[in-house]
Order: structure tokens, then C-alpha cells, then sequence
């Protein structure tokens, strides 16, 4: 199984990001997470879901960012509106059923 991030951009304070995460190949993967990395930080998680739909939030992210997923496109989703210059990361992806990560896309937000 390969993850493939992308949408990842340059937007001003407030704006708002779609980020997608596709599994290639045609296994399912029900367990998806997405994480950042910010300069000189530690990875965390941003968000979670189950196969099941049951998601998590990061209390820094809650009620702005929302994951999804469309199983169809075996393709997992963060939208994220009101972003904050803070929110600037690389993102990555992550399965936890296979223990694999995409390769990250940059998230830049200007004040």
C-alpha cells in the first residue's frame, strides 16, 4: 500500500484547504490519520478515522477542520477552514492497519 498526499498551498489567515490522501491499489484500509510537522516540532496527530466513521480531533483543530473519507476512491480528506498561521505544517497521512505514511504536503498560512 503507497499514500499519496496532495492540496497542500500557500493561503492567507482565515482561508481554507482540502487536503487528500489516496491508497493506491485496491485493498481497503479503514484506519486513517492525518499528523503535521512544524518547524523545529514534533510530529502530532492532526485527526482521525475509523473504518467505522468514529473521528478525532486535535483540540487545536476542533470544530475547524474536519476529516472524511469516500471509500469508493479509497481516499481520505482534511478539510480545514479558518486556518491559522500556527496551523502551518507538513502534513502527512498515515494508515495505522498497515503502519504506512504518505509523503507529506506543505501548509503554509500567511497572517
Amino acid at each position: 500500500v503507497q499514500l499519496q498526499a496532495s492540496g497542500g498551498g500557500l493561503v492567507q489567515a482565515g482561508g481554507s484547504l482540502r487536503l487528500s490522501c489516496a491508497a493506491s491499489g485496491s485493498i481497503y484500509i479503514p484506519d486513517m490519520a492525518w499528523y503535521r510537522q512544524a518547524p523545529g516540532k514534533r510530529r502530532e496527530l492532526v485527526a482521525n478515522i475509523s473504518g467505522g466513521g468514529r473521528t478525532y480531533y486535535a483540540d487545536s483543530v476542533e470544530g475547524r477542520f474536519t476529516i472524511s473519507r469516500d471509500n469508493s476512491e479509497n481516499t481520505v480528506y482534511l478539510e480545514m477552514n479558518s486556518l491559522k498561521p500556527e496551523d502551518t505544517a507538513v502534513y502527512y497521512c498515515r494508515n495505522y492497519n498497515c503502519d504506512v505514511w504518505g509523503q507529506g504536503t506543505q501548509v503554509t498560512v500567511s497572517s
